[in-house]
């Protein structure tokens, strides 16, 4: 694993309040997941951005280690790994994505 792919994936996650790796971009997801989480994120109005992965095996692959999550897309909110919208539809059924959302974003 490289140690530079490590520190750029720290300050992505650093950098983004909300941050999608995924296939493809926001304006152009490139599988289904991918869109599925953009759809989400839209839903709650804030600033979220989706870096494109599916080209670039080495960052796939550390992101992977990191998390210990083998599918795309991983979904990080305020600098915590949360996983895919698996996790966070059933985060939202229980009310706790817009709260934790809010304190992302300092209760905007």
């Amino acid at each position: 694993m490289s140690n530079s792919v490590e520190e750029e994936i720290k300050k992505e996650v650093a950098d983004n309040k909300i941050l999608i790796y995924g296939k493809g971009t926001k304006s152009m997801p490139m599988c289904g997941f991918t869109q599925e989480t953009i759809v989400f994120f839209n839903k709650y109005g804030y600033d979220f951005e989706v870096i494109d992965v599916l080209r670039n095996m080495e960052k796939r692959e550390t992101l992977s280690q990191m998390t210990n999550w083998p599918t795309l897309p991983k979904v990080f909110i305020d600098g915590q790994f949360y996983g895919d919208t698996d996790i966070l539809d059933e985060m939202e059924r229980k009310g706790e994505v817009e709260p934790l959302l809010k304190k992302a974003f300092g209760g905007e």
